[in-house]
């Protein structure tokens, strides 16, 4: 199996104790459908060029600089040499500042992962200590990275064998879950319908395996496009939509998913306003 290439080079640092890392990607290239935008008309693909805003003359891709936009249509332009000017601490350097449970970390932050691994044979020992010692202490390290022109703060946490650094989202990044879940109310469910709900989930409990994570949807469309490479249609799958207006009830629903109830549950009728 190919080894893949690191995106980052440096050093992992906790006080005065160091060692060489690495890093890499975790996902590599989707092994999914890939898609082309085709002319129908022709049935040729359609090519995408690089083409200069003004001039509408086509440009080649690798002649091209990157520009910050400091006034309307103004731009400075920004070599090489330059972004190395900017380099700081963390462009080559993961210094643990502090320890976190990981709990505390709401998943919404979590970005991008990336292996952390010993970058050649010096400092092994070191890696493995700071691995082992995270782990039983049951924390994710805090740290930051340069990578890609930008600075993130990413945690760390023991996986397998090794580390694992998740990038972590800015707060300015995100929307405000309040918003999103203002109309929610605050009143506490049921108590019991929350029970017979917590014996449904413990009914369904088990491990996690990565086949869980099989996307079904394109295996589906694989056997679409088989069949129409053979001139022949597929029925789809019935997927009924779930009526919205219908009003069940819930506890009768709840006991009836566990076997307590033969019956399905009744439907509840809206209430009707009062009419003055």
């Amino acid at each position: 199996m190919a080894t893949p290439r690191p995106i980052w080079r440096g050093h992992l640092r906790l006080a005065l104790v160091s060692c060489p890392i690495a890093l890499y990607s975790v996902v590599r290239g989707s092994s999914g459908l890939h898609f082309h935008l085709i002319n129908p008309t022709t049935g040729h693909r359609v090519r995408m060029v690089s083409q200069d805003a003004e001039t509408e003359e086509e440009v080649s891709r690798q002649d091209l600089v990157k520009g910050f936009e400091f006034e309307k249509d103004r731009y400075v332009l920004l070599d090489d040499d330059d972004f190395e000017q900017a380099r700081i601490e963390s462009s080559s350097m993961l210094t643990i500042g502090k320890f976190v449970d990981r709990t505390s970390i709401d998943p919404i932050f979590f970005d991008t992962a990336y292996y952390v691994a010993p970058d050649g044979e010096a400092g092994r020992d070191v890696y493995g200590v700071l691995r082992d010692a995270i782990r039983d202490a049951r924390t994710a390290a805090l740290s930051r990275v340069v990578i890609a022109r930008r600075e993130r703060a990413v945690a760390i946490i023991p996986s397998g064998k090794g580390l694992v650094c998740h990038t972590l989202h800015d707060p300015a990044d995100l929307w405000d879950a309040a918003v999103v879940f203002a109309e929610i109310e605050d009143a506490k469910p049921d108590a019991a319908m929350v029970a017979l709900a917590t014996q449904l989930i413990e009914r369904q409990n088990g491990a996690f395996h990565p086949d869980d994570t099989k996307d079904r949807y394109e295996a589906k469309l694989r056997e679409v496009i088989a069949a129409k490479l053979k001139g022949e249609g597929i029925v789809p799958e019935a997927t009924p939509e779930p009526d919205r207006g219908n009003v069940i009830d819930l506890m009768a629903a709840l006991k009836a998913s566990l076997g307590r109830d033969e019956k399905p549950p009744a439907k509840k009728q809206p209430r009707k306003r009062a009419t003055r």
